[in-house]
């Protein structure tokens, strides 16, 4: 066996299994996925809104003979503008550091969420991002609480029709507001409702049994979400319905699976959390911690569908004369770090911190994010820590890479011995096996050595990739020049020369080849340039077109990753470049750059 030709193959398979599995997505799987959500929205569009029933996620409800939730009461005919919508209710405003928006006094829902902080585009005169709408509304997506009555009750509790009372005044940091239903049957149902300075609601729920019989109701929470919005598609980054349940560990479905599935529900919770996840924005339900509770995911089976997360508590019985309250928070807002973490620690939510996708490699991906950050901190730009993270990872792995370029210079040194043994027994290759293997342990070579630092680096790749892809820190965040946003692709394009062309280039992965991707392309090929060519011609078309396949596959991915990437090779080149003269090993690049250019010129 040819040791040395094998390692090139390992290393190559290697490195094309990892990064073919993440640019496939980008370059097939995501412009596949806009075509379906096109494709969506158009039936959508021509489809009236059926007035669907509410999904049923309290499939399996809570102890006792709770009855179904009331009905989201999605409307018929043609949804309305957002404005329009809003306007159809009297509402209680939300004013906050972080969110703007509204609660409705017509079912107590809060179908009005915009975040003060984030725009849609890097302009900063582009609209707000926008969380909650009504469900009258395209892209309905709202809160609701309530209470449940036992099944068979003729006991009237709040629902999506019911309207509610308050003494005015705006929900703030600093002033919570309460509202009231009166059933007209002797219960008053009374809702207090408080905000933090960022992304947390809650939610005091009272009952007042001023009837001679006592009365037993279960208390819910639930998140709805009318169609099926726009996901990336991409397996690195979960969106759909999530949750941590309890002894039931994290749950996460997408939302094609839901569909196939319906209704997925778990009784028995103690702990935990349930809701919808986006890339960067997420709403949770946080019952209370100490108190067991039925929960379940649903989805309607009417055009556009309902996709519901919901937590039905155990039943409360509530004797005449007397009060029963609960609580529950509401999460709604963006996925940042410290804000997620914060909310874990300070409410004991079990296991908040994984609304954001860290990963399999969490135990990397997590400490590498906070690591940038605290650069960040310093140098104020996370392109800049990007630079100065990818240094700090080849000082990490200065050992073991030294290891490496000098076990592949000792390889080079003893070519020509190599080279002897296969003219001495060209036909026997078992003979030939046995005296490479001398050689190597003769001059204690490691002939695997080239691969380590490539097999050891891949989780670190993928948890830059995945710290870069999924923190909404890195959203919108600017390098230098044209990268005004790190977390997406270069915008500019080598098809109208980067702009000086006055064209615009197709909305196409393959045409998403901007400056970044082109300088990673050379600084890949000029790695290459760094080793003799290999002998065999077809390895050697492989690794002469593997520098253009993976700037084409790079292309369409984030600019502060493809900026790593780049960097990253720059400072391989200049690593092995200084050990192989330190090692008195002659470096190949510039005759194989004369030799490259010399047969151009020829030509």
């Amino acid at each position: 066996m040819q040791q040395q030709p094998d390692n090139k193959n390992l290393l190559l398979a290697i490195g094309l299994s990892v990064l073919v599995m993440v640019g496939w997505n980008y370059f097939y799987g995501m412009p596949q996925a806009e075509k379906t959500r096109q494709a969506a929205q158009s039936t959508q569009a021509q489809q009236p809104n059926q007035g669907a029933a509410p999904a049923q996620p309290n499939a399996a409800p809570a102890a006792g003979q709770s009855g179904q939730l009331p009905g989201s009461n999605a409307p018929a005919g043609a949804l309305l503008p957002r404005a329009d919508a809003l306007a159809a209710t009297k509402r209680i405003a939300i004013e906050t550091p972080a969110l703007k928006g509204s609660i409705s006094l017509k079912g107590g829902r809060f179908d009005d969420l915009a975040f003060v902080n984030y725009r849609e585009t890097v302009d900063p005169k582009s609209p707000n991002v926008v969380l909650f709408s009504p469900a009258e509304a395209d892209k309905g997506y709202y809160a609701d609480f309530g209470w449940v009555p036992t099944a068979g009750s003729t006991i009237i509790a709040p629902n999506a029709d019911s309207l509610w009372q308050t003494t005015g005044g705006a929900l703030t940091p600093s002033n919570p507001v309460t509202m009231t239903f009166d059933n007209g049957q002797g219960l008053i149902f009374t809702r207090k409702i408080s905000v933090d300075d960022k992304f947390m609601f809650t939610v005091v729920d009272e009952v007042s049994n001023a009837t001679a019989a006592p009365v037993s109701l279960s208390p819910y929470g639930r998140i709805s979400r009318v169609g099926t919005p726009h996901v990336d598609g991409i397996y690195v980054l979960h969106e759909g319905l999530i949750g941590y349940l309890g002894d039931n560990k994290l749950q996460e479905i997408v939302y094609k699976d839901m569909d196939k599935q319906k209704s997925k529900s778990f009784k028995d919770v103690k702990g935990g959390w349930l809701g919808i996840t986006d890339k960067y924005w997420a709403s949770a339900l946080i019952p209370e911690q100490d108190r067991t509770y039925s929960a379940a995911f649903g989805v309607t089976a009417a055009t556009p569908q309902v996709y519901e997360a919901a937590a039905v508590a155990n039943i409360l019985t509530i004797a005449p004369g007397t009060k029963a309250t609960t609580t529950t928070r509401l999460f709604a807002g963006a996925k940042e770090v410290s804000v997620i973490d914060g909310y874990e620690s300070k409410f004991k939510i079990a296991s908040f911190e994984l609304m954001i996708d860290w990963g399999w490699f969490h135990f990397i991906t997590k400490p590498l994010f906070w690591l940038m950050e605290i650069i960040k901190g310093f140098v104020g730009n996370f392109g800049v820590t990007i630079l100065i993270v990818t240094v700090l990872i080849k000082l990490l792995f200065f050992p073991l890479a030294n290891k490496s370029y000098k076990s592949m210079a000792m390889m080079k040194e003893a070519a020509p011995e190599m080279q002897s043994i296969k003219e001495r027994f060209p036909e026997d290759r078992v003979r030939q096996q046995q005296e490479m293997m001398e050689l190597y342990k003769r001059k204690k070579i490691n002939p695997m050595a080239g691969c380590l630092p490539m097999v050891v680096q891949i989780p670190v790749f993928f948890a830059l990739y995945k710290v870069i892809y999924i923190t909404i820190e890195m959203r919108q965040a600017p390098f230098f020049g044209w990268i005004k946003d790190l977390s997406a692709p270069d915008p500019t394009s080598i098809f109208n020369l980067f702009g000086l062309l006055p064209y615009a280039v197709p909305n196409i992965s393959l045409f998403h080849l901007g400056v970044w991707p082109v300088l990673m392309g050379i600084t890949m090929w000029l790695q290459m340039k760094m080793n003799p060519e290999p002998p065999d011609p077809i390895q050697k078309q492989i690794f002469g077109w593997m520098p253009l396949i993976f700037t084409f596959m790079l292309g369409s991915f984030p600019a502060g990753l493809v900026i790593y990437w780049a960097w990253n090779n720059l400072l391989s080149v200049l690593q092995q470049y200084v050990i192989m003269r330190k090692m008195g090993v002659k470096v190949e690049l510039w005759d194989n750059l004369r030799a490259t250019f010399g047969r151009k010129k020829a030509a």
